[in-house]
């Protein structure tokens, strides 16, 4: 279920019309009426939706268009997630030196002896990024695992290129895990190759909270000890 601002703005800005919305709802409905596998026998949490639904307010334009092109791309997902499903499953607990962390993706690559932190300074010109994401992508075409919490600009632009090369890397996120999480869909191919881990060291939050100096500090230094 979604719920949009209602501001004159918000409506004349908003990519997707507004029966869209209402025939999801609609064959929302009829799907609930049409369920046979025993939902449909249990009202006991409510008429529309199966368990575990996802209702969530869309607080920007567009966002409404992206969660319509992440429906209908759930069929692939699903695809992926049953012929994987190990790398998909969120583990709790998971112990990397002093810490423990929820993870999800393959969590064999803390294991490989070869893995080097990046880490960019905020300061960093274009060039300099592109100097950095070469010699990362060097090493990371040699069996070198990257690790990154992928804060900065420098830090975000190797991401994207190793996730482009098809190369493994483990990411550390500051938004934690519950047991429903899943990774986002820019990963979800590279979690299906098990060339992909997310480490999450701290608990889940209904919302994200704002990314401060300490916490990336901390982050750092979760880095730097899985490299170790």
């Amino acid at each position: 279920m979604f719920l949009t601002p209602s501001t004159s703005e918000s409506r004349a800005s908003s990519k997707v019309p507004l029966f869209a919305a209402l025939w999801s709802l609609y064959a929302a409905t009829l799907f609930s009426k049409g369920n046979t596998r025993g939902s449909t026998n249990d009202r006991s949490h409510g008429y529309l939706w199966s368990r575990n639904y996802n209702d969530h307010i869309l607080e920007g334009a567009g966002e409404l268009e992206r969660w319509f092109v992440y429906l209908r791309n759930n069929p692939r997902r699903l695809a992926v997630k049953r012929a994987h499903p190990e790398y998909f499953r969120v583990r709790f607990g998971v112990t990397v030196g002093s810490r423990r962390y929820a993870a999800i993706g393959n969590r064999f690559l803390l294991d490989y002896p070869d893995k080097l932190q990046v880490q960019c300074s905020r300061s960093l010109t274009e060039q300099e990024i592109q100097t950095v994401v070469e010699r990362m992508m060097e090493k990371a075409k040699k069996g070198t695992i990257l690790v990154s919490p992928a804060i900065s600009k420098g830090e975000q632009a190797v991401m994207h290129a190793v996730l482009e090369a098809q190369l493994p890397q483990i990411f550390l996120t500051p938004w934690g895990f519950n047991e429903y999480s899943k990774p986002g869909s820019q990963y979800y191919d590279a979690c299906s190759d098990g060339r992909f881990l997310i480490l999450a060291p701290w608990e889940h939050q209904n919302q994200q909270l704002p990314l401060t100096r300490e916490m990336c500090l901390q982050l750092n230094g979760m880095c730097e000890e899985i490299c170790r």
